[in-house]
């Protein structure tokens, strides 16, 4: 084993280029185990979330965090997480993974989970903000009229801009990635917001599933030139797997590279030699596997290796996707820098890359790529 590359690992200050805040509240054991899955609702009896890889690496690498054995029990684990309570297992969790600078979706279920401004006070590390566009539309939508609606988000975009560093769209949720890659005219914008406007009622918040808005959304981020994240692949059981493949985006990724955004393909398994081909031959495209990594635990370190075989490695970032159970912030951390390791130690082993050159790759993917890309100071 090269030292170096293990001193490298660490000692590696990861940016999280894609993260949401820990839990608010303590939750149930039933309630825990339906958020360390993508499945939205309890598995039925004789089933765990404990018995999968996301669960076998809460109880190697978490449980000897909170002072328990490697490998401990699942009620052992629970105990320790409740006598701990969701504040101080935050603190202790995400302080462990050692990240210096967590970029945050702030658009997803916000009551549940800290905020952005929470995170920056009671967390190590620096935070910055990520923008989900459809949460900023329906936003707007209520107190805007279809005349009105496509100057009004763009100018919402503008002044979100001043304190975002990038976008984030959940057009796979949403629609999926067999949308028309054209920027929608202003009629089309007008006739397709009376028709979703038409729909609204007193105290729901509305819920943005037109493909013409989905569509003007990503043209509109793009054009102010910043990072603009698209989920990609595995999700939950809201997304259509076979509608966001990301080779659907390839005529929308031609007509989007002259505005200098970098698109940032989230996650991307089962896709994710598809999205390492894309992050290849077009220049602003960029990848990850965040969300695979936790929620492939011991195997991740195949899907790691997979994600290297075509994507430049300035192209690659590190994610962990985590929300609400911090374990989900320290898994990421702890599970990229063991399955990273690994790949890069048989490449030299190999005699395929020196240490150092290994080394600064690392360096790279965990850090200084997002650095550049997002362009913040840590």
């Amino acid at each position: 084993m090269s030292t170096d590359l293990h001193e490298t690992f660490r000692e590696l200050k990861l940016v999280d280029h894609h993260v949401h805040g820990p839990l608010a509240g303590n939750v149930d054991r039933g309630t825990f185990e339906t958020l360390i899955s993508e499945c939205d609702v309890p598995q039925p009896a004789g089933v765990s979330a404990f018995d999968s890889q996301v669960g076998f690496a809460v109880r190697r690498h978490c449980a000897p965090a909170l002072g328990l054995e490697a490998h401990a029990s699942a009620d052992a684990y629970m105990a320790a997480r409740e006598d701990l309570g969701a504040d101080a297992l935050a603190k202790v969790l995400m302080g462990s993974a050692g990240v210096s600078d967590w970029i945050v979706d702030s658009g997803f279920a916000t009551d549940a989970i800290w905020d952005v401004a929470r995170m920056n006070a009671e967390l190590q590390g620096t935070t910055h903000e990520i923008v989900r566009l459809e949460s900023t539309l329906e936003a707007i939508a209520p107190t805007s009229t279809p005349e009105n609606l496509e100057t009004d988000v763009e100018e919402a975009l503008a002044k979100a801009s001043e304190r975002a560093v990038g976008w984030k769209s959940i057009v796979a949720y949403r629609y999926g990635f067999d949308f028309d890659p054209t920027r929608p005219s202003s009629a089309e914008i007008r006739e397709a917001a009376r028709e979703w406007m038409g729909d609204f009622q007193p105290g729901v918040t509305p819920r943005v599933e037109n493909p013409v808005l989905l569509r003007f959304l990503l043209h509109a981020a793009c054009a102010t030139g910043k990072p603009l994240q698209l989920h990609v692949g595995f999700g939950d059981a809201d997304v259509d797997m076979h509608r966001c493949n990301p080779a659907l985006l390839t005529d929308w990724l031609k007509l989007i590279e002259p505005t200098g955004a970098r698109i940032m393909l989230l996650h991307c398994y089962p896709y994710h030699r598809i999205a390492g081909y894309l992050a290849h031959v077009f220049p602003h495209v960029y990848m990850d596997v965040g969300l695979a990594i936790n929620y492939t635990g011991a195997a991740a370190t195949r899907i790691i290796a997979e994600s290297m075989e075509l994507a430049p490695f300035g192209k690659i970032l590190y994610s962990s996707d985590a929300w609400g159970p911090p374990e989900l912030h320290y898994l990421g951390s702890v599970l990229w820098r063991r399955g990273t390791e690994r790949v890069l130690q048989q490449w030299i082993d190999d005699d395929e890359w020196s240490p150092a050159e290994a080394s600064r790759v690392a360096r790279m993917i965990g850090r200084n790529n997002a650095l550049r890309v997002y362009e913040v100071t840590s």
